[in-house]
């Protein structure tokens, strides 16, 4: 992919519920960049049950180098550590946001009630399993040693060769 002198390839990653969808596309419209969401390149967002299936590294590479293709602006929210080191070249900026656990966990569940509705993430609600799950997924972000965790993370910002901006808030 080459870049235009009009380019802007930013990457904004961070901890689950740090904000990195909401500041990506509040950059992207400030800006006049297209945001895109790792979340819509790694799941398949059609399914009547989101966050079940996910599409393998391939197909996520594949999509993911359309939608860039697609706009010589963009903002990419997201982690993608792993199975996207592809595209680390063509970042001009990192951004990681930071926030407190906390924070973070009373964000995902303001964000999901809004989105799903407070009966269906309840006990005995459709998706009160897989909630359950992912919270329990984002508490355990700091103390992780998976890929998507802040270990393998920091590791991955340190060694990308790419201008990091941290921004911790409360």
């Amino acid at each position: 992919m080459e870049k235009s002198e009009n380019s802007l390839q930013w990457h904004v990653l961070g901890p689950p519920g740090a904000g990195v969808s909401t500041f990506g596309r509040a950059l992207a419209q400030l800006l006049d960049a297209v945001y895109i969401d790792v979340d819509d390149i790694v799941w398949f967002t059609d399914d009547a049950l989101p966050y079940r299936r996910k599409r393998n590294p391939d197909h996520r590479r594949a999509l993911l180098t359309e939608k860039l293709q697609a706009a010589p602006r963009w903002i990419l929210g997201g982690a993608l550590c792993g199975w996207g080191d592809v595209f680390l070249p063509l970042f001009d900026r990192i951004i990681f946001l930071d926030q407190q656990t906390e924070i973070r966990l009373a964000q995902i569940r303001q964000r999901e009630i809004a989105r799903y509705g407070p009966d269906r993430l309840a006990p005995g609600g459709d998706l009160n399993t897989v909630f359950e799950k992912f919270l329990q997924w984002a508490a355990a972000y700091d103390d992780s040693t998976t890929q998507r965790g802040r270990a393998a993370e920091m590791e991955w910002l340190a060694n990308c060769g790419k201008p990091v901006l941290f921004i911790s808030y409360q």
